[in-house]
């Protein structure tokens, strides 16, 4: 879909369960059956492998998640968004993690030693697709929470910067662009001509 900057705040969440879906999907279609041998795999030295992609997202569900629920619980703005405008900062961080139109990865960005699991292997956890399949489900809910609010004037933070406040609707524009965005490495992962065969 052709993503607005304006749009009913019902469009933006129904937009982002969509995606949502495509990605629970593509770990029922594409990880299951996997072996350790395989998630294990790293296409060179610098890239990750998909078990790190998905430990990856599995720290941002963790702030994130946690935040929106902090958010829907205790804003004093109640009354659901009619009309969402995305605000000109707001619309900056989420098209930055925002897929091209051949669902290519625009611009690179490293990841904060916090949610790097090169950097800080405990992130790691052994069962890290398992798990941001389950994230998806419980941010599946929170996207339907969050149509009982107003998420333009409620705010919370971005993991890139705790200090400026965005619309709630922008960071969770942010949060699912950039699930999409790991789900595409993970399947460019997958496409490498040298991806191990399962023995």
């Amino acid at each position: 879909m052709t993503w607005l900057i304006d749009m009913t705040g019902n469009e933006l969440i129904d937009g982002l369960q969509a995606i949502t879906e495509e990605n629970k999907s593509f770990v029922e279609k594409k990880l299951t059956h996997l072996n350790a041998d395989q998630l294990n795999w790293r296409p060179n030295a610098d890239s990750w492998s998909l078990n790190e992609v998905f430990a990856h997202l599995n720290e941002y569900a963790s702030f994130y998640h946690a935040s929106f629920r902090k958010v829907i619980g205790k804003t004093k703005f109640r009354k659901p968004t009619e009309n969402f405008l995305s605000s000109p900062l707001g619309s900056a961080a989420w098209k930055s993690m925002k897929l091209g139109k051949a669902k290519n990865i625009k611009r690179k960005f490293r990841a904060l030693a916090a949610f790097n699991p090169t950097i800080t292997p405990s992130l790691l956890q052994g069962a890290d697709w398992k798990d941001f399949f389950t994230g998806q489900k419980e941010l599946s809910q929170i996207l339907e929470d969050a149509r009982k609010i107003n998420i333009k004037r409620a705010k919370t933070a971005l993991s890139i910067s705790k200090i400026i406040k965005f619309r709630m609707g922008d960071a969770m524009n942010f949060l699912v662009f950039h699930n999409a965005r790991h789900i595409q490495q993970a399947q460019n992962i997958l496409n490498h001509k040298n991806f191990p065969k399962k023995k």
